[in-house]
């Protein structure tokens, strides 16, 4: 009994290591993507029209 106990607990414990390792990955692309666009959108904005007298 205790060795099922066992390789319960690491299947556990390897599977949220990996759902850890997966997630902070995909935060970092989703800052990364983020900042990307913040920056393309500032890039893209029209320059001021000049007032026509």
């Amino acid at each position: 009994m205790a060795k099922v106990v066992d390789i319960a607990y690491k299947s556990v414990t390897a599977a949220l290591g990996l759902a850890t390792i997966i997630f902070g990955a995909n935060l970092t692309i989703n800052i990364y993507r983020g900042i990307s666009w913040h920056y393309a959108q500032k890039e893209h904005k029209d320059p001021p029209a000049e007032s026509q007298h």
